[in-house]
């Protein structure tokens, strides 16, 4: 039944996200000796959403230590965020992927059904 349901739903309408730019983001050095940095773009499509967690992970899945401003990300409806990510010079070469995911509203009566994440991949 509820398969039917969310089949039904995805046929009668798009499913708008978010996008993150670059696609195939690349380390460059930093201002700190033993890190590398990377700058990201967050431009927001839905309106039932405002914040998106950020992550890096290497090839089998495996969250990987980073540091940025903030881990959690807000971004009004049709905006653009820009932030950059820190990371060891020593862990630049495990990761694989860096993604963001929304953050769904718990505190009223909307709850979206739909999470999303968009995963950018390191040259």
């Amino acid at each position: 039944m509820y398969r039917s349901v969310i089949f039904l739903i995805a046929l009668g309408g798009t499913v708008l996200g978010h996008d993150m730019t670059p696609t195939y983001p690349s380390w460059s050095m930093s201002f700190v000796p033993t890190a590398k940095q990377t700058t990201m773009k967050i431009f927001n499509k839905r309106q039932d959403v405002q914040w998106y967690q950020i992550n890096i992970f290497d090839s089998e899945w495996n969250a990987l230590p980073f540091v940025t401003r903030y881990k959690y990300i807000n971004v009004p409806y049709l905006k653009h965020a820009e932030f950059d990510v820190f990371m060891s010079t020593e862990n630049t070469t495990d990761a694989e992927y860096i993604c963001s995911t929304s953050k769904l509203r718990g505190n009223d009566d909307f709850k979206p059904i739909v999470e999303s994440r968009i995963c950018s991949r390191f040259k």
